[in-house]
């Protein structure tokens, strides 16, 4: 869909900003809203029940999602600006910028936190519902990243904030601008929302999929027997099942725990050299350039927990469970104290197979909840992943089942990945139409929204203050 330009454009005198239509005015913030109006007071009753948005609870596309209930007695001390339906909640600090929302009929004694600022927009000044999309513009954020101070966190004071300039289109415009955003927005983040839930469904296609190739096997008509173990049921009757330790490679070093923390500090981290530290990230992507650095001494010192091709590495602290097979040339290293590497018998057990059922299914991490009795792990311990087990198949069947289910795979993550584009290229579009919109880079004012029953309530949007 193309739009119109205005008839006559004229310099804002902004660099940032560039030309606005001839009849816009440049103001500052200040001049059209007021900031952080009301706040709960240190006098406020202990017993006083408050709703409190925090930073996590603001997303740029979903608004204030979620809040927690408090007594004032008991709420976090940074629980003070009063929001009210209108108000637009932007974070201050620029670690959090895109947890900028409008406030839309909040309920009673909502609260945000100070790391926020509450800005409210003056009555028949500037449209509350362009604000919150003025103030989510690429343009706007920009503005407050470059005036943002500190070193950990940066910030930018609610002062400074509402000193930066905004375009101000007549009155009648501000509604339409208003209105076509609202229609337009809620267009494509609907788009999003599907694009999601297909997201959704083929995750957990592919899981089912590798979770049944992996316990029952690619024959559906192959006689079945009982596994002996409770959550895997039944098996295929030739397969075994068997303990992580009893595919472990002969030697005491076949399943060796990443070191101690202590043994490698931050400061033993440099920029860059020929002596790895594979982690976390190295084993989630796949990808053994990606990973930290040490020097020769620290590498020595830590020789045992070499890293050779066809390791296992596998995360056992945060995302735990997800696997990576260190490929033939892997350049010399040491494992992360948040990893766990294993050496299998490669007789008993092809890698692959051993990663789909460990890395890409909930299998293991299903058993590690059903012995530590817990719904969440935090921590995986060498000595419960060496008594997990597991489902299997002769070696050539496991190399079947492997190449059968990475033939699927590969049709399944394409499907994905052109999802994921299509939400990234949706958010694009999203975001490039909010900043053309609130700067007069098109012309919305002849804009009419579709018929329907939606058209009613758009309507009345755009006539709010």
């Amino acid at each position: 869909m193309s739009f119109p330009k205005y008839p006559e454009y004229k310099d804002s005198g902004v660099e940032w900003l560039g030309e606005v239509p001839a009849h816009w005015d440049i103001k500052p913030l200040k001049y059209v809203a007021t900031y952080n109006d009301e706040v709960l007071s240190e006098s406020t009753p202990d017993d006083y029940p408050i709703k409190y948005v925090e930073i996590s609870d603001v997303d740029e596309q979903l608004g204030i999602k979620n809040w927690s209930e408090h007594l004032f007695s008991s709420a976090p001390s940074r629980a003070r600006r009063i929001l009210r339906d209108g108000d637009v909640l932007i974070s201050t600090v620029r670690t959090y910028l895109r947890a900028i929302a409008p406030v839309v009929e909040p309920p009673e004694n909502l609260v945000g936190s100070t790391g926020f600022a509450a800005i409210r927009p003056m009555r028949g000044v500037y449209h509350s519902g362009l604000l919150g999309y003025a103030l989510r513009a690429e343009w706007f954020i920009s503005n407050i990243i470059a005036r943002s101070v500190g070193v950990s966190y940066p910030a930018i004071n609610a002062s400074d904030l509402v000193a930066l300039l905004l375009p101000l289109p007549p009155w009648k415009e501000q509604q339409a601008i208003a209105a076509f955003l609202g229609h337009e927005t809620a267009r494509i983040d609907a788009l999003v929302e599907e694009q999601h839930r297909l997201i959704e469904l083929l995750k957990e296609k592919r899981q089912a999929m590798i979770s049944h190739a992996v316990t029952k096997g690619l024959d559906p008509h192959v006689p079945m027997k009982d596994s002996g173990v409770e959550w895997l049921g039944e098996v295929p009757v030739h397969w075994e099942v068997k303990r992580v330790k009893h595919l472990c490679a002969l030697g005491s070093d076949s399943l060796r725990p990443g070191p101690f923390g202590s043994h490698i500090k931050g400061d033993d981290f440099i920029e860059e050299s020929e002596f790895r530290v594979y982690n976390q990230a190295t084993v989630i992507s796949g990808d053994f350039l990606r990973s930290a650095y040490i020097d020769e001494s620290k590498y020595h010192e830590l020789v045992a927990f070499s890293v050779f091709p066809r390791d296992v590495l596998l995360t056992s602290r945060g995302t735990i469970g997800k696997v990576a097979i260190a490929p033939g040339g892997v350049g010399r290293g040491v494992i992360h104290p948040c990893l766990i590497r294993l050496r299998l018998d490669e007789n008993q057990i092809y890698l692959p197979y051993f990663k789909f059922f460990f890395g890409d299914t909930d299998l293991a991490v299903e058993q590690l909840r059903l012995a530590s009795n817990s719904t969440t792990i935090d921590v995986v311990y060498a000595e419960n992943l060496a008594n997990l087990w597991i489902a299997l198949p002769p070696i050539k069947e496991q190399e079947k089942i492997a190449g059968n289910v990475a033939s699927r795979l590969r049709f399944i993550d394409s499907t994905i990945g052109t999802a994921v584009q299509q939400v990234l290229l949706l958010k694009e579009r999203r975001s490039a139409l909010i900043s053309a919109a609130v700067t007069g880079k098109i012309d919305v004012r002849g804009w009419q929204p579709p018929a329907g029953p939606t058209a009613t309530t758009e309507a009345t949007q755009a006539e709010m203050v």
